[in-house]
């Protein structure tokens, strides 16, 4: 017998008004009710509790328990009673028995008891196979098996999307947002109890479902953390490479780990689940073999007026020195100051060099920095930078704030 929590009985209220015909008579019937809760005898939810009818759902990450009985039917005494529980599923064999050792004697009428748990992992079809192994009084050794076929479900639909920050400053460049999607795809409503993400040795996770009020955290989600059936929630997380993964340009590319869900629920009377995602993977953006990231770029500028930015360019190449120079191209709106063609010198493989570079606007509103141009004399080939940042051009009326 599965072992599982009771439920709220629930019952059909039936009412009328006084002015027909059964007058009171169903209202009295309901006040005299013992399952219904005095005061509010119309609520379906009663003050009793249902034990299990049936074997019920179970849901991956939930604990399934077990009740076993062996009981002696007959009018002899048996021997060395051996019970056996195994759990099959579509990939391994387990035992669940919390004892291997024989029974010496079971007298007639008496019982092997014995209660089974055991953390779910896999969704699909479960066998619980219950082997039982005696000898009679005769000697001869008797063996019997009972099979409980029951099926795993799915509770929880997770999602997860990366975003990356591209276009922000060198403090946050290398940042990496993460957005799960979790779904409630059973019938009944979920108590979501823990939502995190454990990083990866690379990465430092900043939670970002939370917002401080009168020095307090609360939650996005308000007071309420429950799921309904159907309903979906979504959590971010912000993802920061390490300072000693962060200074090694290149390292992190490709394929990275970023770490795991770790979610854990609660339904109905406080039946507990917990599920683990496999390891979540991005893939890295790729730069090249050069790449440009902005170190320093104020957000407002005023009108035909230079303003400077600082550049940090990279050589994103494990092997190779490169010899660049830099080309400043004018657009309609970005006009560049200095001198274009300057030699930058010798980056030498994962090394970087920080460059100020001073520019104006000729064009109000919200312009795009574009137009830089990095040529490696050794190979003759020339990488183009557009669309590197923006920045909101006013008219120099406007005393802009420092």
């Amino acid at each position: 017998m599965r072992l599982t929590k009771p439920t709220l009985f629930t019952n059909i209220p039936v009412t009328c008004e006084e002015k027909d015909l059964p007058g009171d008579l169903f209202n009295q019937l309901m006040r005299d009710d013992p399952s219904t809760v005095n005061g509010a005898e119309i609520l379906m939810l009663g003050e009793m509790l249902t034990l299990p009818q049936n074997f019920g759902n179970i849901f991956l990450g939930e604990t399934f328990s077990s009740y076993i009985s062996v009981h002696n039917d007959s009018n002899q005494v048996v021997k060395d009673i051996l019970v056996k529980a195994d759990l099959q599923t579509s990939s391994q064999r387990l035992n669940l028995s919390a004892s291997n050792a024989a029974v010496a004697e079971l007298k007639p009428d008496c019982c092997i008891d014995d209660v089974i748990h055991h953390e779910v992992k896999e969704i699909g079809t479960h066998i619980l196979v219950c082997a039982v192994s005696y000898t009679t009084q005769g000697g001869e050794k008797m063996y019997f098996r009972k099979f409980f076929k029951f099926q795993v479900l799915k509770p929880l639909d997770v999602k997860t999307k990366f975003y990356n920050a591209e276009s922000d400053l060198s403090s946050v460049t290398d940042e990496v947002f993460l957005e799960a999607q979790i779904q409630n795809i059973t019938t009944s409503p979920m108590f979501m109890e823990k939502v995190s993400l454990e990083p990866s040795i690379m990465y430092n996770v900043a939670e970002l479902n939370s917002v401080s009020q009168a020095g307090e955290c609360v939650t996005t989600f308000g007071s309420r953390a429950y799921l309904q059936p159907m309903d979906t929630r979504q959590y971010l997380y912000c993802l920061k490479p390490k300072k000693e993964f962060a200074e090694k340009a290149g390292i992190i590319k490709g394929v990275t780990v970023i770490g795991k869900l770790d979610i854990v629920w609660k339904t109905n009377l406080g039946e507990r689940g917990r599920l683990q995602t496999s390891q979540l993977q991005r893939m890295a953006p790729g730069y090249g073999d050069v790449r440009l990231s902005l170190e320093a770029i104020p957000d407002t500028v005023n009108l035909e007026e230079p303003f400077h930015i600082t550049c940090k360019i990279t050589n994103c190449s494990s092997e190779r020195t490169m010899d660049l120079v830099l080309e400043m191209c004018n657009t309609n709106s970005i006009h560049w100051c200095g001198i274009s063609g300057r030699q930058l010198g010798k980056l030498h493989p994962s090394s970087s060099l920080c460059l100020a570079l001073t520019l104006l606007s000729s064009v109000q509103g919200l312009q795009s920095v574009s137009g830089l141009r990095l040529t490696d004399t050794f190979l003759k080939r020339t990488y183009e930078y557009d669309d590197i940042a923006q920045v909101c051009v006013v008219s120099s009326a406007i005393k802009v704030e420092s």
